[in-house]
């Protein structure tokens, strides 16, 4: 009994290349899909601008203070400006950390571009006036009871 070798157990298929592309054994595959909806689920997530912003605009000299109340639904950016131009209905975009605000006043159209932080209260980036100037603006997101 003692020569008898030891059984054979078939070898678990882990990883392994073949002639399609990379094979995942059934158990790592869910784990990595549940890895990959996790990251995304967060990321969505992470930090949502909707809420009142305070901007400050500084353009050839001159300042101003904008608001932005803004609702964010994915990537779809809505909302209205309020500030020395008037008051407008603002669209736009957030991918990631980049946000892009833009409205029309007197037929000049407004663009915003700028990176929010990773907490998510505050934005920096540029404005353009319809070609006609442009600057920088700085935006903080007013603290409300729900963001405190």
């Amino acid at each position: 009994m003692m020569n008898d070798p030891l059984p054979a157990f078939p070898r678990p298929r882990q990883i392994a290349f073949s002639g399609n592309g990379w094979y995942l054994a059934p158990m790592k595959k869910a784990l990595a899909v549940l890895a990959i909806v996790v990251f995304l689920t967060a990321s969505s997530y992470a930090a949502d601008v909707t809420g009142t912003w305070e901007a400050k605009v500084e353009v050839g000299g001159q300042t101003g203070s904008p608001n932005f109340v803004l609702k964010q639904n994915g990537e779809e950016l809505t909302g209205t400006y309020s500030g020395a131009l008037g008051e407008a209905p603002v669209t736009g975009t957030v991918r990631g950390s980049d946000v892009t605000i833009d409205f029309e006043v007197s037929s000049y159209k407004i663009h915003y571009a700028g990176k929010r932080d990773s907490d998510g209260k505050k934005m920096e980036g540029t404005v353009d006036f319809g070609g006609v100037a442009s600057g920088t603006f700085t935006a903080t997101k007013k603290e409300t009871q729900e963001n405190k």
